[in-house]
């Protein structure tokens, strides 16, 4: 293990954006360091080990494509591959290209300072190491921090208590015991039908119920993959210049063009897919306008109520407070059907509030009850939670959490005004969580790399976007996003899930292919919006 003190780069984070990061620097001959909180390989998929924990982007698009040797020999089992499999994957590429070498685990970054005069970054780390590196390189990922659980009573439950994102890598045994699950996003889906396999009894505290498609998960088929790997560059190709990194057939029609047994008819097309956007993709209008939208939602509502007997169980989940996609769909096995078992029970708590969690179990507006285990499905502080936790301060002392007090701002999602060389891997306002992650994780590394060889070709000791470059950027991010139903939403794709947290579009909607052309167009007309060192000297 490398324990530089002055190197060319730091990294922070060894998930999937990390690795590759490290990967693609150590190709240049570049001293780097990458600091990782926990003791291996893996980010989000090394943390979230709950029970059911398994990728919304089926395992044969989900993989790295910079090396097809990698492509060729590793094999997925299963459709949408489970937690499991995925961190195998990842340690299966780490120990490949010997990248743990690079790496310190358990250690947090803490602080990063910008030297003016050295034009490099002092980093400190809570072990009490500090690291000088000329590129500071964010990759911590968007959805890593938990948000803080804000119910009252917490420290006074004397049962077990479990977060989502931070499972025990031992896992919990939940055989006769009375559970609580409180929420219902894409971890409360997948984890409720697992759990409630063991519990002696199952209590779901709902607040905001949510669409979720049937995932129809399976074991992969011989020819399938044969047929993919024999078509991997293709595919490839496809995938860079999509709309959401997964390539799908575009529509060409309004759901108002057509009558309302050919839409149901075009939906159950895509309800038989079992991917995320095969019904949002039904149609041309289904994410702007929003009659064309609640067609596609009632279809999914209707699907919800075919799945539970209960009528009033099923009304209960049948989400009607957001338009369909503007939350993140979830892809589920048996979630809805679970509402089914005798010892599962739903709480609404739009209709009865969760008052406190009490020391034997939770209180509502209407009645207490009793558990053993409180699992927490409580979500993330998304896009800028992990950035904020650390102390990274640019020109003058900045501190980028104050700076993004009204809400992220940056340029393409990769640079910050203010904070020379500092690039983060997909930031604020750039596609994201609106991709196939790792399809973005590649291109913006990518991008990353190729500045960092322009600049020392150039002998030009930084780069740092221009204000009026990211106050352009952050408008067209608006705009674009405007255009769409997704800000009528409280999501945390618009912050709205973290109390006090800015509301604000953290993402960006013009497609992935599109932004890559933007982010290739911009450096290929020489790194337009960014000033390099010798420009900022003369100012």
């Amino acid at each position: 293990m490398t324990n530089e003190r002055n190197v060319d780069a730091v990294i922070v984070g060894a998930g999937l954006a990390g690795l590759y990061q490290l990967y693609r620097l150590r190709e240049l001959g570049l001293s780097t360091r990458v600091f990782e909180t926990g003791d291996d390989v893996g980010g989000t998929w090394y943390w979230n080990r709950y029970p059911g924990a398994r990728c919304d982007v089926e395992s044969l698009s989900y993989s790295y494509s910079f090396s097809p040797e990698l492509e060729q020999d590793w094999e997925w089992t299963e459709r949408y591959p489970g937690q499991p499999e995925i961190l195998s994957y990842i340690e299966h590429v780490a120990e490949r290209f010997d990248l743990r070498s690079g790496i310190t685990f358990r250690t947090r970054v803490v602080s990063a300072v910008f030297d003016e005069d050295a034009n490099r970054w002092r980093v400190d780390t809570d072990t009490g190491e500090t690291v000088d590196a000329q590129y500071l390189i964010m990759a911590t990922g968007c959805l890593s921090r938990a948000k803080d659980i804000d119910i009252p009573g917490i420290a006074d439950f004397q049962g077990a208590t479990y977060h989502t994102s931070r499972w025990p890598r031992e896992g919990v045994d939940f055989t006769g015991k009375r559970v609580a699950v409180i929420g219902t996003g894409s971890s409360g889906v997948q984890s409720i039908p697992v759990i409630a396999e063991q519990a002696a009894e199952l209590t779901v505290f709902q607040r905001t119920p949510a669409y979720s498609l049937a995932a129809r998960n399976r074991p992969l088929e011989r020819s399938e993959i044969d047929e993919m790997k024999a078509g991997y560059r293709d595919w490839r190709e496809a995938q860079r210049t999509s709309g959401f990194g997964v390539p799908v057939e575009l529509a060409t029609r309004s759901a108002h063009e057509v009558s309302e047994t050919e839409r149901n008819a075009t939906y159950e097309a895509g309800w038989r897919k079992g991917t995320l956007v095969s019904i949002l993709a039904g149609y041309t209008d289904t994410l702007t306008d929003a009659a064309a939208n609640e067609t596609a939602a009632e279809f999914v509502r209707q699907k919800i109520r075919e799945r539970v007997e209960d009528p009033e169980v099923a009304e209960a989940l049948c989400p009607r407070s957001y338009p369909f996609g503007t939350k993140r769909p979830c892809l589920d096995t048996g979630y809805y059907e679970t509402f089914n078992r005798p010892h599962v029970s739903l709480v609404d708590l739009r209709r009865t509030p969760l008052i406190e969690v009490t020391p034997s179990g939770a209180r509502t507006s209407e009645r207490e009850y009793g558990f053993d285990v409180i699992v927490f499905a409580t979500g993330f502080d998304a896009m800028t939670g992990a950035l904020d936790a650390i102390d990274i301060r640019g020109r003058d002392g900045v501190l980028l959490r104050e700076k993004w007090a009204e809400g992220p701002r940056t340029y393409l999602g990769l640079a910050v005004a203010g904070f020379p060389n500092l690039f983060t891997i997909t930031g604020p306002s750039s596609p994201s969580v609106l991709s196939n992650m790792i399809v973005s994780i590649e291109q913006h590394v990518d991008w990353i790399t190729d500045c960092i060889v322009s600049l020392r070709e150039q002998s030009i000791p930084a780069i740092e976007a221009t204000a009026e470059a990211e106050d352009r950027w952050a408008a067209h991010v608006e705009e674009v996003g405007n255009t769409t139903l997704y800000p009528t939403a409280d999501s945390w794709y618009m912050g709205s899930n973290v109390p006090g947290k800015p509301r604000v579009f953290l993402a960006y909607i013009g497609g992935v292919g599109f932004y890559r052309e933007q982010c290739d167009a911009i450096a290929a007309d020489g790194y337009r919006g960014f000033r390099l060192h010798e420009a900022l000297a003369t100012t």
